[in-house]
């Protein structure tokens, strides 16, 4: 009995789609502890075991038959649904599997996110790979989550992995990006399961929970954090709330995320050899991700790795914006990269499996921002321009880092401090933290959106933001450093990073950066703009250890490290390159109570006095690589 006879219990008779030349028939795919996972075959014909060919899989919690946005090829096309998507890879002599996840869709089992990923991809992997249709070759390909599970399955060391295209996801560590940075937790992680709830099959049978998720007020719920157990929007639906109130209480760095599901640092040795290509975009969650993986690989592994950064938002390549940000004609991958997303990902596929060859093709695309006049565009968006470049690595081959020494009088200089004592203090708030605007989010709806915004014009738009709006370096809790008006334009391509000397009055808080274009004033924007670039967190009780976490002793000087993503930007000439410092980012993180609590378990907040030091003793700085190094600033 064959996997496509009538009568298997895990198949079902081919049906006809339209258009011709393409068949999809319904699998379910056994896993190794009997739950069964529901697929659908696309095949060229109603028997695809007379044609032997590569399979390409992608596993999606989102529903294998839904239509996504993040699967637009082209920004002038509508997004293609799923039949149209494997009708371009049958007619590219691929069989196409599309598998909803364990406890999604069709598929049998309870979902818990992102932990079982991986032996449940290993086991389809091993059941495609026995069918007489499969030539014992499996690609994988797909976006955000569909990504994270290629990783998973890979961290197994499944064979039969030939070659894998991941889109804005696939975790190097989820414990560094994703679902923690710097020890604070990502509420995006709220957000998403909030919206995946309402989505859940559990919801579909049963109406009235179904009515209850679809009105959960979820700004007031982000007003009365922290939550707990029977205490939350999930409270209804108790898979889901379980989940996501553990993944907030596992705040240090232990077994939880030494899963090899999220972690693929930990276990790349076991990645198949297999060539890999990896998309992430400026504003999206993922970049410190898709980097280390691309790094990492090639390191590693005798197959070609090759990385493409573009400035979108997630999963949005067809867009030629971020945000209240437009980067021009040239920002889109089709159009540029290649004519579509589809005949993007179809011929990489055809190199990797050896179909053809493109020894042109380079390690690295990314696109550098900047350039723009700084007008508005009629969208109402201001014009940054930028361009794509190619590399052999990344960092850029032509880029160096470039330390920037904060000065109390609100500078940044390339010369280190020579005074002995200079700082600058303030009071931290947990009940009033600093709204997020922009950055590098995604599914955080309705609370908060990424990209890249006016720092110093929030609206209404803003959670958290009030009236009258003012810059957000306003606030008496943000530091904000900027170097003078720049000469001639300066180039930055690489990681962002502080050191930063610090001390407080609590047992633990923390400090955020934000690193920041701020284009001078126009007719458009009379106050300038203040485009931000990245941004990222250090919750300070974790200063020695993600592991042992050690609180602060008050009055105590220490040095901390505050990471951001990567960033590629041109600082036009006039310009200035700014850096903020603060202790929160709401709701992109969650808020220090500075109690020392840990912050799922928390009920009171303090305000703690923040200091950072700026002296010869204590040389508080900024990294960047720039291109030309030191002289590139000069």
């Amino acid at each position: 009995m064959t996997s496509y006879d009538t009568d298997a219990p895990h198949a079902h008779r081919p049906e006809p789609l339209r258009g011709g030349a393409l068949w999809r028939r319904t699998l379910r795919i056994p896993m190794r502890d009997g739950v069964h996972l529901a697929a659908d075959l696309y095949s060229a014909s109603p028997a695809p075991e007379t044609t032997v060919l590569p399979v390409l899989l992608e596993r999606t919690p989102y529903g294998r038959r839904a239509q996504r946005g993040s699967d637009q090829d082209r920004g002038d096309a509508p997004v293609p649904q799923p039949e149209d998507i494997a009708r371009h890879f049958t007619e590219a002599r691929y069989h196409v599997v599309r598998q909803d996840c364990r406890g999604r869709g069709d598929s049998e089992g309870t979902f818990v996110k992102y932990l079982g990923e991986g032996p449940d991809g290993a086991d389809t992997i091993a059941w495609l790979r026995n069918q007489p249709w499969c030539d014992g070759r499996v690609v994988m390909t797909g976006v955000s989550y569909s990504a994270h599970v290629q990783a998973a399955a890979a961290a197994e060391g499944v064979e039969g992995l030939a070659a894998m295209v991941q889109d804005s996801g696939g975790f190097s560590s989820a414990y560094d990006a994703g679902m923690r940075m710097g020890g604070a937790f990502e509420l995006k992680q709220v957000t998403w399961t909030l919206r995946q709830a309402v989505t859940s099959p559990e919801a579909a049978a049963d109406p009235v929970l179904s009515e209850a998720l679809s009105r959960v007020d979820v700004a007031g719920w982000f007003g009365a954090m922290p939550w707990r157990p029977g205490c939350t929007p999930l409270r209804h639906l108790a898979a889901y709330e379980d989940f996501l109130l553990e993944q907030w209480r596992q705040d240090t760095f232990g077994d939880y995320y030494r899963n090899p599901a999220i972690y693929g640092r930990g276990f790349y040795d076991r990645f198949p050899d297999a060539p890999s290509l990896h998309i992430g975009s400026w504003y999206d969650p993922y970049v410190r991700s898709t980097i280390e993986n691309f790094t990492a690989l090639r390191e590693l592994k005798s197959a070609p790795a090759y990385l493409v950064m573009g400035p979108w938002t997630h999963g949005r390549r067809c867009e030629t914006y971020a945000g209240d940000v437009d980067f021009g004609p040239r920002a889109p991958l089709d159009g540029n990269l290649a004519p579509s997303y589809l005949e993007f990902r179809s011929r990489w596929f055809d190199r990797a499996l050896g179909r053809a060859s493109d020894s042109d093709l380079p390690a690295v695309q990314y696109f550098l921002m900047g350039g723009g006049d700084g007008r508005r565009d009629a969208a109402g968006r201001m014009r940054h321009g930028g361009e794509w470049r190619a590399d052999t690595w990344w960092p850029p081959t032509a880029t160096a880092p470039v330390d920037l020494y904060l000065t109390a009088d609100g500078t940044l200089d390339v010369n280190p401090p020579t005074v002995a004592a200079a700082s600058v203090t303030y009071d931290f708030d947990p009940r009033h933290p600093v709204p997020t605007m922009g950055g590098q989010v995604t599914s955080g709806e309705p609370v908060m959106s990424g990209g890249a915004y006016d720092q110093n014009a929030p609206d209404a738009r803003v959670y958290g933001a009030r009236e009258p709006y003012l810059p957000l370096d306003s606030r008496p809790d943000v530091i904000s450093l900027s170097t003078p008006p720049l000469e001639r334009d300066v180039v930055l391509a690489g990681p962002v990073s502080a050191r930063l000397h610090i001390s407080t009055t609590a047992p633990d808080t923390d400090f955020t950066i934000k690193l920041i274009d701020v284009h001078p004033p126009n007719a458009d924007y009379p106050h300038g703009f203040a485009m931000n670039l990245t941004d990222g967190i250090a919750r300070c009780r974790f200063h020695r250890s993600t592991e042992k976490p050690e609180l602060l002793t008050p009055g105590q000087v220490y040095e901390i490290e505050v990471t951001a993503p990567d960033t590629a930007n041109r600082f036009t000439a006039g310009h200035r390159i700014r850096l903020d410092i603060s202790s929160s980012n709401f709701p992109r993180f969650d808020v220090n109570t500075n109690t020392g609590t840990p912050e799922a378990a928390a009920r009171r907040t303090a305000v703690a006095t923040n200091t950072v030091h700026m002296d010869a003793g204590h040389p508080s700085h900024v990294r960047v690589w720039v291109e030309g190094g030191a002289d590139g600033l000069a």
